[in-house]
């Protein structure tokens, strides 16, 4: 068996996550409890008694607690994987799981990140929308023909057939006309409260730019697969400036899923909330991978009694 972590991205989140594992489980307690925040976060990420967990600057760090906590408690059992990736905020997820980030700094990394990328969208009328069966260069293609109205990029590449547009929306709107035109099956408006991962978020790289300058960033025990390579990094890049850049650019998913599959991983264990990624990596590489999706603490059970038989 070759394992990797694959770590969900923002829009799976829900009040309740994690909720049950904390409970459970003192190592993901002692992880997830591990940041300073100017919030609570166990309110937020298991009440949302004020219904904020969808803001961006609430939800990014909700995620990334979740997901350091259930790494934790994996590698309590024994569990690593050989190599990790994450959905956008994941791949900080992913490089704490490598040894790159410490529980406590990743939590409080992501939470500068978000609050970052909603001041970026301050003012900017977005939109973002799913585009169903059409080629990337067919997509591209629409992308700059809409480009006269504003910004619009294919800003997630997720699987075989699923491509995400955004940026501003009469542009979006505009790309998503000329799409359908061009055969796209279906294109589905997405609830969005930025234009992330296309160059309007060139504010919000530049604050990590500056915030990174005072992190301490380890050698990798073992490789992650960053978003806007869809692979590892090459020799001479650093892990700073691709996470500068991934805030503002395209996030390459099938590229890294098909990586994984080419580095001869068989197994992914998908941490976080919902399923999305699993069926990613089903529509890129069909029965290749088998993936295992643990949010709850049934689930981490299920994997670990899984895993360890298997290891």
């Amino acid at each position: 068996m070759k394992l990797a972590f694959l770590y969900a991205g923002q829009g799976s989140q829900h009040a309740g996550m994690g909720r049950d594992m904390y409970e459970a489980n003192a190592d993901f307690r002692a992880a997830f409890d591990a940041a300073h925040l100017d919030f609570d976060l166990k309110s937020v990420c298991f009440d949302d008694p004020e219904g904020v967990i969808n803001q961006t600057q609430y939800t990014q760090p909700c995620m990334v607690a979740f997901a350091v906590g259930m790494t934790a408690a994996f590698y309590a059992k024994g569990i690593r994987p050989e190599y990790a990736a994450g959905l956008s905020l994941g791949e900080y997820s992913a490089l704490n799981a490598a040894g790159v980030l410490d529980a406590a700094t990743t939590v409080e990394l992501v939470a500068f990140r978000g609050k970052a990328m909603a001041k970026a969208a301050e003012g900017i009328e977005c939109g973002m929308t799913a585009v169903m069966m059409l080629d990337r260069d067919k997509l591209q293609a629409c992308c700059d023909q809409a480009s006269d109205l504003g910004v619009v990029q294919i800003c997630n590449l997720n699987c075989p057939g699923q491509l995400v547009i955004g940026g501003e929306k009469a542009a979006v709107d505009k790309a998503t006309e000329l799409a359908k035109a061009a055969g796209a099956k279906r294109c589905v408006p997405l609830k969005v409260s930025g234009p992330f991962h296309t160059s309007l978020m060139h504010p919000a790289g530049d604050a990590l730019a500056e915030r990174f300058k005072t992190v301490d960033f380890k050698p990798m025990q073992f490789p992650v697969l960053f978003n806007c390579l869809g692979r590892e990094k090459a020799d001479g890049q650093t892990i700073p400036e691709l996470l500068e850049r991934q805030v503002q650019s395209s996030v390459y998913m099938e590229d890294t899923i098909r990586r994984l599959a080419e580095l001869g991983v068989d197994t992914v264990v998908e941490i976080g909330p919902g399923h999305a990624l699993s069926g990613f990596v089903k529509k890129t590489v069909g029965t290749a991978i088998r993936c295992i999706p643990v949010e709850t603490a049934e689930q981490f059970d299920a994997a670990v009694a899984e895993l360890t038989k298997e290891g």
